[in-house]
């Protein structure tokens, strides 16, 4: 392992946590090692008064970070790959997953103990499609209201009162030691996850071998090959932030049970169906999930939401 690494991270206090928590394992494995973080600002972070689905979604937050790794400014790039487009730069790819965190959203609410619990008309925020549309199908009766910033900034609109409730990715609230704030953490049967979401990816230049090696440690295979699956369907789907779509991988032994959504914007009608198979058939698994979906009526809900959004 050579003696000094760049991480190329976003700025937000999220983004800069996970990677200080890769720069602090790979300093104990290696310390020789000397490892800076190199904040970058990108477009997705720029944009803060636009909803994701309007400003285009694939590679909002990624794309800066991935340029400087190409240029060689940094080493390595520290992700959320539920951010991270299916379609990599040339030269790139995701080499180390490490172990995941909760793949769950939060309900958080200052007023009501479960979502059940809110009044008609209730306030609920989320800037996500996937949650909007779930939420819909299960509480039309909502006002559900779109909700960006950093996530102090959305605990502190909740706080004043703007919102009755909010909807967060467990995993950031967990790695920001901000878990007490989870009112409940929403099951997968009530609130299917992103794709990947509560995974970190490492991505790297294909062409050093030195490093990726030297990373391995950090790879966690069972979460890798639960991120595969999920991203295989995402792929087929050809999916982004615009895209109200989800899917959850679980394994057991040597099993992986995939279940993926597609669904109308307004939650009226939701298409979910589960597949399951060993796990090396992992990201085949994913394909033939999407194409199921997709027979059963996802093909026309995606051509609708993509023509909504062109």
């Amino acid at each position: 392992m050579r003696t000094t690494l760049r991480i190329g991270t976003r700025a937000s206090l999220l983004a800069v946590t996970q990677s200080t928590w890769v720069k602090t394992q790979i300093e104990q494995a290696h310390p020789q090692t000397r490892v800076e973080l190199v904040k970058i600002t990108t477009k997705g972070d720029k944009i803060l008064d636009v909803p994701l689905a309007k400003v285009g979604g694939k590679g909002l937050f990624v794309k800066e970070i991935e340029d400087a790794l190409l240029a060689g400014e940094v080493d390595l790039a520290v992700h959320s790959m539920k951010d991270v487009p299916t379609e990599l730069p040339e030269g790139l790819h995701i080499g180390i997953i490490p172990i995941r965190e909760t793949p769950y959203d939060a309900f958080l609410s200052n007023r009501c103990e479960a979502i059940s619990d809110l009044p008609t008309g209730a306030t609920i925020g989320t800037s996500s499609l996937r949650r909007k549309s779930q939420l819909m199908a299960m509480r039309p009766d909502l006002n559900i209201i779109d909700l960006r910033g950093n996530i102090d900034t959305r605990l502190r609109k909740l706080d004043e009162g703007m919102y009755d409730a909010i909807i967060l990715a467990g995993a950031g609230l967990h790695r920001l030691g901000l878990a007490k704030r989870i009112t409940t953490l929403l099951p997968a049967e009530q609130m299917l996850p992103a794709i990947s979401q509560g995974a970190l990816g490492i991505e790297l230049r294909r062409d050093d071998a030195e490093l990726h090696r030297g990373l391995h440690f950090l790879h966690h295979q069972p979460s890798a090959v639960a991120v595969a699956a999920e991203r295989a369907f995402l792929t087929r789907l050809e999916g982004g932030c615009q895209v109200p779509i989800g899917a959850f991988a679980t394994l057991a032994g040597e099993t992986v049970h995939l279940t993926g959504l597609i669904a109308e914007i307004d939650g009226r009608h939701i298409i979910r169906d589960s597949l399951s198979g060993p796990l090396e058939e992992a990201a085949h698994i994913g394909l033939r999930l999407a194409e199921t979906l997709l027979a059963r009526g996802g093909r026309a809900i995606l051509d609708a939401v993509y023509c909504n959004n062109a």
